[in-house]
Order: structure tokens, then C-alpha cells, then sequence
């Protein structure tokens, strides 16, 4: 039955028309934003996921770059360190050649004055952007090292390390006056127990920016993983998209074109009266 007042055929066109207009227009969106899921609306549960999914991997970011900041404070520590060891090494041999007969003992100890005197200065050095580790009493220091969701808690995760006391080194070094001692093979001893305790200090530094290291090629890793794993979830795929979007511009076309024919048809009741 033909109507004048309910055109059936031009409200199913018209119906489809809107669903395909609907269509493109999303398809449009995720091409152009390149993203499948932008806002809670999309996929409430992916756009939670991936939304936590970010902010971490922003937080392991950040935590990184302020990871390069400590380990170049300890890398320059561990270089004074070690720079103190090499000297001490060179305090402990004048000492040891002191301990043989006919030795000028004054002479000695002005090269020890000279290497407690280099110690102190690259003790004075050996700091980051004015962060000291190594002159004052060795005390814990503590680092951020990540966050973490176990057991839906969120938390920070840090590591513990031990500044380390060269200025004690120097003092002790300092007061070894071989041209007054008494007892010579006593002060070997003591340069001797300085140098094991710059080795100590050097290899302590060492480990801790190891460490340090191995943490930020974690985390460097980690944000990787997290950033590929969102990508995974929220990001369109571009080939599919393109495909519908050529689908949904023929759909739209065809649709439009029955729209156009349906609105017709009351025309044709008139030839009816002809």
C-alpha cells in the first residue's frame, strides 16, 4: 500500500543513511587521531587500562632521567675515590721505601705531603653538581628506583647506598710525620690500612653505579614494554581503517542514492490521478 503520509521506504533509507554517516564519521575520527579507543566512551575498560598503562610509564621516565643525575654524582665520587686509592697506593710505597737504612726521611715526607695534599684536592673535586659523597661521614642515602602496583597497592621502589668518608683517609694519611716517628713499620701499617680503606670506598662507588645502571636499562626496557603494550591496546589499525573508510564512503553514496529514489515515490501516487 502506497501512502502519502508515511513514506516506509524513505525512513528505512534514511535510517540507514544516519548508521553509515555514523559509521564514517568514527572511522574518520580514528583515522585521523590514529587512536581506537580515545576516551572512555570507545572501551571504558581499555581506556582505564591503558590510561594507568601511561601515567607509569611517564612516572618510569621521569625516575629515569632523575636516575642519570645520581649515578653521575656517584660515577664522579667512585672517580675520586679511586683517585685517592691510586694516590694512597703511592703514599704507602714512599712509606714502605722509608722502612731501609741510610734514607733522607725529610725528603720522604715531602713527597707524602704532596700526595695528602693531591688527595685532599681531588676529594674537594670529586662532587656533582653539588652533591658530595665522599668527604663527610659515610652515611645511607636513599633512591627512587621505579613504582609498583603489587597487590593493587601503589608504591615506590627504592635502592640503599653508602656514601663513603675519603676526608678520614686524608686526615689519617696527614698525620704520619715519618722525620719524628718512632716506629716506622707502624706508619707502613697505617698507610697500609688507609690504601684498604680507599680500595673499599672505590669498590663500594663501583657497585652502586653499576647498579644504578642496570636499573635505568630496566626501565628503559620497562617504558618500552608499557608504551608498546598500550599501543596495543588503544592504537587503530591504520590498513583496516583505511579499507572501511573506502566501505563506508561507497555505503554512503548508495545510501543517499536510495534516500533520494524512496522520496520519490509520492511523485509517482500523482500519475495515479492523471
Amino acid at each position: 500500500m502506497s501512502s502519502i503520509l508515511t513514506n516506509s521506504s524513505a525512513m528505512v533509507a534514511l535510517s540507514t543513511l544516519n548508521m553509515v554517516n555514523k559509521g564514517l564519521n568514527d572511522t574518520q575520527t580514528r583515522v585521523s587521531t590514529g587512536l581506537a579507543i580515545g576516551s572512555g566512551k570507545d572501551n571504558a575498560a581499555y581506556f582505564a587500562i591503558s590510561e594507568t598503562m601511561k601515567g607509569d610509564s611517564g612516572m618510569f621516565k621521569a625516575i629515569n632521567e632523575g636516575l642519570t643525575s645520581t649515578k653521575n654524582s656517584v660515577a664522579t665520587a667512585r672517580l675520586g675515590a679511586e683517585t685517592v686509592k691510586d694516590l694512597a697506593s703511592d703514599f704507602s710505597e714512599r712509606v714502605a721505601f722509608a722502612q731501609g737504612q741510610g734514607i733522607d726521611l725529610s725528603e720522604v715526607q715531602a713527597e707524602l705531603d704532596s700526595l695528602v695534599d693531591q688527595i685532599g684536592a681531588a676529594i674537594d673535586q670529586a662532587t656533582f653538581n653539588g652533591e658530595d659523597l665522599v668527604s663527610g661521614a659515610a652515611a645511607t642515602q636513599t633512591v627512587v628506583t621505579g613504582v609498583t602496583r603489587s597487590g593493587g597497592t601503589f608504591a615506590a621502589t627504592t635502592i640503599t647506598f653508602q656514601s663513603v668518608d675519603l676526608g678520614a683517609i686524608q686526615t689519617a694519611l696527614d698525620a704520619i710525620d715519618l722525620t719524628t716517628s718512632t716506629d716506622l713499620a707502624a706508619d707502613l701499617a697505617t698507610a697500609e690500612t688507609q690504601l684498604g680503606n680507599a680500595i673499599s670506598a672505590a669498590t663500594s662507588l663501583g657497585v652502586t653505579e653499576k647498579t644504578l645502571e642496570g636499573q635505568q636499562s630496566f626501565l628503559e626496557n620497562l617504558t618500552d614494554t608499557l608504551d608498546s603494550g598500550v599501543s596495543a591496546m588503544v592504537d587503530a589499525d591504520m590498513e583496516q581503517e583505511a579499507a572501511r573508510l573506502q566501505a563506508y564512503q561507497v555505503q554512503q553514496q548508495l545510501a543517499t542514492q536510495s534516500l533520494s529514489i524512496a522520496n520519490q515515490a509520492p511523485q509517482n501516487i500523482l500519475s495515479l490521478f492523471r
